[in-house]
């Protein structure tokens, strides 16, 4: 019995330091996670150069105009999706989802290069 009273001491006096913090000196659970503004600016700069990369595949005839005017219309829809969200300040999953749909709109990108057949899909 005299092993567990020395055992359970050091997590008796852990606990209590813990409750001893203030309510303020604790973070919250939603401030863990904070989207600083160079990650905000790198949202933006790849929204931004995915529109580029579009308009340079089609004035280089690497896709045709109606593949080039999906891809834009798919970019315009992130735009908008990256402004909607960014009114609140971004979270985590936010961003996660803008960066799924730029590499997606990417991938598609990459596709449409190399299929040559002037359509889309």
């Amino acid at each position: 019995m005299k092993s567990f009273k020395i055992f359970a001491a050091p997590f008796a006096i852990a606990a209590g330091l813990a409750l001893a913090v203030p309510a303020q000196a604790q973070p919250a659970r939603h401030d863990a996670w904070r989207l600083t503004p160079a990650r905000n600016a790198e949202i933006r700069q790849d929204i931004n150069s995915l529109r580029t990369a579009i308009d340079r595949a089609a004035a280089r005839r690497t896709i045709s105009q109606r593949e080039a005017n999906g891809l834009r219309n798919q970019a315009r829809d992130i735009q908008r999706l990256y402004a909607s969200y960014s009114r609140n300040g971004l979270t985590r999953a936010e961003v996660r989802n803008l960066e799924v749909r730029v590499n997606s709109v990417r991938a598609s990108l990459r596709m449409e290069r190399r299929d040559w057949d002037g359509r889309r899909g």
